[in-house]
């Protein structure tokens, strides 16, 4: 199962935790995993490339755990950027867990 765990304060997103497996299908053919993945890393990529933030970026050499972190300072027009970028990563991570929930939750802190 893999187990997403949206952090926030004052309804802003602060970070986000990925851990564990899907085991939805075969290794290299697990479509959950790489579509969690796909998800996850591409809106962390957009984050970094297109407001030009530094994230504190935590992951496990094994896959299965990625930690992201959005720092304390940033200005208010890059962390509006910014939330926008991660909320339309969870709507996406959403729709996944709408057709595979026995393979994907989400908890919000």
């Amino acid at each position: 199962m893999i187990n997403v765990t949206v952090y926030r304060k004052n309804n802003q997103i602060t970070g986000f935790e990925l851990s564990g497996h899907a085991d939805s299908g075969p290794y290299g053919y697990d479509l959950v995993c790489a579509g969690v993945s796909a998800v996850s890393f591409g809106a962390v990529n957009a984050v970094m490339e297109l407001t030009d933030t530094k994230l504190a970026i935590d992951q496990g050499s094994e896959g299965g755990y990625l930690r992201v972190t959005i720092p304390e300072a940033v200005a208010q027009d890059k962390m509006e950027q910014i939330q926008l970028l991660f909320e339309g990563m969870i709507i996406s991570l959403e729709t996944i867990v709408q057709e595979y929930r026995q393979f994907i939750e989400i908890e919000h802190k």
